[in-house]
């Protein structure tokens, strides 16, 4: 008989944030383990799959050792975020696929919550909890589809300068309050509930996307193809956010703004994707002169020169479009 679900963690040198993450599944309230390997939660059967991205803090020998539960899938290589998803994803057969980050913790029943909401409304492709920080706060995790005034406002530049703007304010749908459940165009992906029949329609994760907007760009294509995308607040997720992406500062950047460009490539076109790549270049040169006369006058030179180095290599990336394993496009 085919699981419910399966749930796809993908991890890269966080150990102890994934042995919590998958003490919260294993011991989500009533969850048992049967004599199969297969986790009971209430009603519904589930298998977990860590995907191991090349770590090397010891996280596959916790894995093995304390969850052998587990399916644990080891890459050589860092695979990145997508193409990691999709290792696992192609093995799925249950008719729920949950990708889940391994800086997480889920709160009580929240996997029993939210399948509990999709078995209720078949038209419901996707689905995001609400999303928490360690502190208990609300993190923002629904969106809306980004415009081009959006992406040059968003997590650039002009964001540090004008942190208020409407177009980052209507983005983050600040509008409309956060405590009921609704219909939004996407939500971040690192907790997103997908069901089979979605997979089916529009296919995987785009692995041009190494991390960052890849989950956009499903959800884009999920709506267009008929479906639903519900933010659902009835279940919670913590979410400590970036603690993967943080030992890479420089990648990080350019894996975010190349991803920005990317998905305006893909559905804007390639005009506006070049217009949007060029400015955020510039934004990046523009940091780099100024983080320079900072250096210059002694101020705080260890932390100057750091971020020199991160925008030096945004730069010298060109923030081109790549292919699935690198290689220019």
């Amino acid at each position: 008989m085919p699981l419910d679900l399966e749930i796809v963690i993908v991890s890269w040198n966080v150990a102890d944030l994934l042995k919590n993450c998958l003490d919260s599944i294993y011991g989500a309230p009533g969850a048992r383990l049967d004599a199969g390997g297969v986790l009971h939660l209430g009603a519904y059967t589930a298998k977990v799959h860590v995907v191991d991205n090349a770590s090397s803090d010891g996280s596959p020998q916790m894995v093995r050792k304390r969850f052998p539960a587990a399916n644990l899938i080891i890459s050589s290589t860092n695979l990145g975020f997508t193409r990691g998803n999709n290792l696992a994803l192609r093995r799925c057969q249950a008719r729920y696929v949950l990708l889940l980050n391994p800086d997480t913790r889920v709160v009580d029943d929240a996997l029993v919550k939210m399948l509990d909401y999709m078995e209720r409304h078949p038209q419901a492709g996707i689905l995001g909890p609400q999303l928490r920080y360690g502190d208990g706060n609300l993190q923002s995790s629904r969106r809306r589809f980004p415009t081009f005034m959006t992406a040059l406002m968003e997590s650039t530049l002009l964001q540090q300068w004008f942190p208020k703007n409407r177009w980052a304010q209507r983005y983050y749908v600040q509008d409309v309050s956060a405590d009921h459940v609704q219909d939004v165009d996407w939500v971040t992906g690192a907790c997103m509930l997908v069901r089979r029949d979605v997979l089916r329609t529009v296919g995987l994760l785009d692995e041009a996307f190494f991390m960052y907007s890849e989950e956009l760009d499903w959800c884009r294509r999920t709506i267009d193809a008929g479906w639903r995308v519900v933010y659902f607040p009835d279940a919670v997720v913590v979410h400590y956010g970036g603690r993967s992406s943080d030992q890479v500062v420089a990648e990080r950047h350019i894996h975010f703004q190349r991803s920005k460009v990317l998905y305006f490539y893909k559905h804007h076109g390639w005009m506006m994707a070049e217009v949007l790549r060029l400015f955020i270049l510039g934004t990046y040169l523009f940091q780099m002169v100024e983080e320079g006369l900072k250096c210059m006058v002694g101020h705080k030179r260890s932390l100057r020169r750091s971020r020199l180095r991160a925008y030096a290599r945004v730069l010298r990336s060109g923030l081109r479009r790549r292919g699935p394993k690198g290689e220019a496009a």
